[in-house]
């Protein structure tokens, strides 16, 4: 496989907390791969680091293209959403007074370009432009079941459709990497059982890699082809979800060990 972003020797401090410790891991192309630990283990941290939220005190993170090699140390998170990284958050950070289809729409701007004069004076072309966004949005609403719900405001959405959404919002941007921070939470069972068949619909429809943070291990377990463990920042473990579930490690950090 091809690895498509790779990281070195990440390291996040705040203050005297080494919240992320050199962490090194890659992900391939077209692969599912969860990032599991403990509470407090820097997971999220390590999210915000690979998306340009906050910046990393060292370390690398390069994405691989067909044209060659890009660094993203440094770069604004909007520049790295428009380099192919997007993501949810474990708080559902929609625009909740928004529709649902300005919601996707809004996603979807930067990867369409309209000057400003055409803008400001209305040329054909930005109605032209505005057309073919409705359009794209109401497909990829289409896709998942969402297009009945098209002018609802977000934030009259249950639970797990708002779930739904902000993972077809990220999906507008059209990323070559799909970053989820527990899109489980709060979920009952039968809202976690649809959620894992659309994140297996989302990886085997639109070709990306997705990597996962989840504390659902019965999700993890069914969906991870690799899965990296995280404790106190520091990388612990990585493998298949067999090596991980068998491992005396991974098992102490979660359960503790006997005294």
């Amino acid at each position: 496989m091809n690895k498509l972003l790779q990281v070195t020797h990440l390291v996040k401090n705040f203050g005297g907390l080494n919240a992320v410790a050199d962490v090194s891991m890659h992900l391939d192309n077209n692969e599912l791969v969860a990032l599991i630990g403990p509470n407090g283990a820097g997971k999220t941290t390590l999210f915000n680091l690979l998306t340009g939220v906050i910046p990393a005190t060292s370390g690398s993170i390069v994405l691989s293209g067909d044209h060659g090699t890009y660094p993203l140390n440094g770069k604004r998170a909007y520049k790295i959403a428009d380099m192919g990284l997007s993501r949810t958050f474990q708080n559902i950070r929609l625009f909740k007074n928004l529709s649902v289809l300005d919601n996707v729409l809004i996603a979807m701007t930067s990867k369409f370009k309209e000057g400003f004069i055409p803008t400001i004076f209305r040329f054909p072309s930005y109605y032209k432009t505005e057309q073919q966004l409705v359009e794209e949005a109401q497909k990829l609403l289409a896709i998942f079941e969402l297009e009945k719900d098209t002018d609802v405001l977000a934030k009259n959405l249950p639970y797990g459709t708002q779930r739904r959404l902000e993972i077809v919002r990220a999906l507008a941007t059209k990323p070559q990497i799909l970053f989820l921070d527990e899109p489980a939470a709060g979920m009952n069972p039968e809202e976690t059982a649809n959620l894992t068949e659309l994140i297996l619909k989302v990886q085997h429809q639109f070709h990306i890699t997705i990597l996962l943070i989840e504390h659902d291990m019965s999700l993890v377990m069914s969906l991870a082809q690799r899965i990296y463990v995280l404790d106190h920042g520091s990388l612990l473990a990585q493998g298949t979800p067999d090596e991980i579930k068998t491992n005396p490690a991974v098992i102490k950090a979660y359960l503790g060990e006997e005294a």
